[in-house]
């Protein structure tokens, strides 16, 4: 691994650690009954498989509406509502080139729990050892 990819890799880990950290400390979840209902919306948007597979498209590369909607066979109405979902949830951001709107995912938070869901269920299936 490249020296630059391991001291950031470092760094958010350090980061997630002290979060975890002050979460605990503070017993935020115990404390404050609005950040329990906060996670449990987060994790409800990955309960739907539409939302996962555009999930996976943009943990691959940035893309737009058309890109999305023809890599799984959908309308791009029906694209621009699950994107407008998965806005309005923090787990997707999008910039303009341009005329084009390219989404991507939010921020690395979104990766590592995205990564981990795949790893998890793959290792549980056997698909990753």
């Amino acid at each position: 691994m490249a020296k630059g990819k391991k001291n950031k890799k470092s760094k958010e880990i350090e980061e997630m650690n002290s979060i975890i950290e002050n979460v605990s400390d503070e017993n935020i979840i115990e404390k404050d009954e609005e950040f329990i209902y906060d996670i449990a919306d987060f994790f409800k948007v990955f309960g739907d498989s539409t939302r996962l597979k555009l999930l996976h498209l943009l943990l691959e590369k940035d893309m737009c509406v058309g890109d999305i909607a023809e890599k799984l066979s959908m309308t791009q109405s029906a694209v621009s509502h699950q994107l407008r979902v998965l806005r309005q949830s923090d787990l997707v951001k999008f910039r303009k080139e341009g005329k084009a709107v390219i989404y991507s995912l939010d921020d690395y938070h979104v990766k590592d729990v995205l990564q981990a869901g795949i790893s998890h269920i793959g290792h549980k299936k056997g698909y990753i050892k």
